[in-house]
């Protein structure tokens, strides 16, 4: 829980000091949208003036007529401290008081548009109140950095030719201090004996924390949030979270944070109507309210709110070494009819549906992001089929590095939620996926939106008994870590949970005890361990080059088969998929160039919770044709399973 620094009352006859951190380039660069290190000078700073400690503060309030700051130091006295505005219509009302130290709570008193009056939490405060209270705090992000050698060679390992297994949290229900006490969270430094040597236990090269910025209401699951700059004080202050990327660091496994540009909530003390008038949002609520999920969308043709935005990207990178940002909600940013009918949005100017001020914001924040620290990685979820969403902005792309692949999502679990009865049926469906995967640059989530809202677990979206559930749902993550493109998991399926995700209790820990889900847990940490230790299942991953069909052609026994590059024509993989629980013997497959093959992973195995008695020991093909360059292997096929050869 927070912890704050003793208070020390003011002299509320103590002036507000005349200072100011901005220069005119500053002001300019800000209302043009170019300013995007905007948490150098907003919000509070401690620093010395003329010998004086004290703190500086600046807030944005272009419609105020009076801005105040208000907190236990002055008693919350509504006219102690005013701020004063500058005289160059910037709309930045600011101020140096002294002797207030970091770790005071502290509110804006505004008067606003029409004489409303407001509390308002600071937009730029790097650390709030635990809710339900909901002041700012007087607080900085130093640390005292020791991850050199991971921000030096990230250039190598956060690639896109490397492998990228992401492992997706929701911090406060990963684990519980108390399973039973909702309010009961472990902290960063928890986590940092908890969560990492986990993650790392299960090969996984990024872990990704679904929202960590702070938001009022946990049932918004962090994607309601009002803190821009702070990561949340449920689990400690800024420096504990530092620390926490630190330690995955020094691990060698990234950090990517879900980070939401695209709406924020209503709560009184946040950015809604914050002088009184719709200072961050739009005005025109068919463009500026979100009818889903009952919040507010950022005027991105304002450039002090574009400028905002990417400094709070910038922020995340730049302050906590984060190693990508996950850009939730893409699809409603682009466009203007996103969830409405007809008659609730009006066209562009163009007489189309993109918002084509969102759509300049996205290019510019990738553009900036990947200037400025080239060894990240940015990742929409855009669940349309809106072009280039992963391309550079100057073949007309959005910029993205990679995209969501919700089709292969979609069509990869109606595909296995089939009776296998009727899945050759189907066949197309799920091949469909390399049709068009080149079209992005993709990676494969099987997130926390597929097991929430009654959509089931994994394990029951699987048809069949116990025994089957299990070895179709090995047999869809086989798939996956060998399919081409990145691989996202959620917490819980990596041992398949048998409940749905709940926010408010912890994962079903207990599972691991029995067999079938301790198999699960190790058959995922040998996929990363496959998937990392072998060039042609990553090398390649987003190239034509990296893969191609070897069997398709057996669609009434449900047996598929693909092989998978690498750079090194002695690095190929061969995957072979049985969808069927009929166990096949001497099976037919015919390859090209190669006649002898390793069984390297088999879903099947016993240690895995499979029945284990189908391998292939050896491999040795017969060769078919004259040239010998076609060979036809014979294989044991486990019932529901993938095996892979090299």
């Amino acid at each position: 829980m927070p912890k704050y620094e003793e208070i020390h009352f003011v002299d509320t006859e103590q002036p507000v000091w005349n200072y100011s951190l901005f220069s005119q380039e500053d002001i300019q660069n800000f209302q043009q949208g170019t300013h995007y290190s905007l948490y150098k000078l907003f919000g509070n700073k401690q620093i010395e003036v003329l010998d004086t400690w004290g703190t500086y503060f600046a807030v944005w309030a272009p419609n105020a007529t009076a801005v105040f700051v208000v907190g236990n130091f002055n008693h919350w006295n509504q006219e102690a401290h005013p701020l004063k505005v500058r005289l160059d219509s910037s709309g930045i009302w600011e101020g140096f008081i002294p002797h207030v130290h970091q770790g005071e709570v502290y509110k804006y008193h505004i008067h606003g548009y029409k004489g409303v009056k407001l509390d308002k939490g600071d937009p730029f405060a790097h650390y709030w109140e635990l809710r339900p209270l909901t002041a700012s705090i007087t607080w900085q992000t130093q640390y005292d950095w020791k991850d050199q050698k991971w921000m030096t060679n990230r250039i190598h390992t956060n690639r896109t030719d490397q492998p990228y297994s992401v492992y997706e949290v929701h911090l406060a229900s990963w684990m519980r201090p108390d399973k039973n006490n909702e309010d009961a969270y472990n902290s960063y430094r928890e986590y940092i004996r908890l969560l990492v040597p986990y993650v790392k236990e299960m090969g996984f090269t990024h872990v990704e924390f679904m929202p960590v910025m702070e938001h009022p209401f946990d049932g918004s699951w962090g994607y309601q949030g009002i803190g821009f700059f702070a990561p949340t004080s449920r689990f400690g202050n800024p420096q504990d979270f530092a620390a926490l990327v630190e330690a995955f660091h020094a691990e060698n496994i990234g950090v990517i944070v879900d980070w939401v540009p695209s709406h924020f909530p209503y709560d009184a003390h946040g950015l809604f109507m914050f002088d009184g008038a719709n200072t961050y949002e739009y005005a025109d609520m068919r463009k500026g309210y979100h009818p889903d999920w009952n919040s507010y969308i950022f005027n991105y043709k304002r450039g002090e709110v574009k400028s905002f935005l990417i400094s709070s990207a910038r922020f995340w990178c730049d302050q906590f070494h984060i190693d990508g940002l996950r850009v939730d909600a893409v699809s409603s940013m682009l466009r203007l009819d996103y969830s409405r009918e007809e008659g609730q949005w009006e066209p562009n100017e163009f007489g189309g549906n993109g918002n084509i001020e969102a759509i300049a914001f996205i290019k510019d924040l990738n553009e900036t992001l990947y200037r400025d620290f080239p060894d990240i990685q940015t990742i929409a979820e855009e669940a349309s089929d809106w072009p280039g969403i992963s391309k550079p902005t100057f073949m007309d792309g959005l910029g993205f590095g990679m995209k969501w692949m919700m089709g292969w999502m979609h069509d990869t679990l109606n595909y296995f939620k089939l009776d296998p009865l009727f899945r050759p049926f189907q066949q197309d469906k799920f091949t469909f996926s390399m049709m068009y995967f080149y079209d992005e640059q993709f990676m494969l989530p099987l997130s926390h939106d597929e097991v929430v809202h009654g959509k089931s677990p994994m394990i029951y979206k699987m048809p069949g008994d116990d025994w089957q559930k299990f070895a179709n749902l090995r047999l869809l993550y086989t798939y996956m870590f060998t399919h081409p493109g990145a691989k996202l998991l959620f917490m819980g399926n990596e041992f398949a949970a048998t409940s749905e995700w709940n926010y408010t209790t912890e994962l079903p820990w207990e599972l691991l005890q029995m067999v079938s889900h301790g198999g699960m847990k190790y058959c995922v940490q040998q996929l990363n361990k496959l998937y990392t230790s072998h060039p042609a299942l990553y090398e390649l991953q987003f190239e034509p080059g990296g893969f191609e069909w070897v069997e398709t052609n057996k669609r009434n026994e449900g047996v598929l088969a693909y092989k998978r590059k690498g750079k090194k024509p002695h690095d190929e993989i061969i995957v072979i998929l049985n969808m069927t629980p009929v166990p096949r013997q001497d099976f037919p497959i015919h390859v090209y160039g190669k006649s002898q093959w390793k069984e390297i992973f088999n879903s099947d195995a016993k240690e895995f919770w499979g029945v284990g008695d189908l391998y292939n020991p050896t491999i040795k093909g017969h060769s078919t044709d004259e040239k010998k360059e076609w060979f036809q292997l014979s294989l044991n096929l486990p019932a529901l399973a993938a095996i892979v050869l090299k």
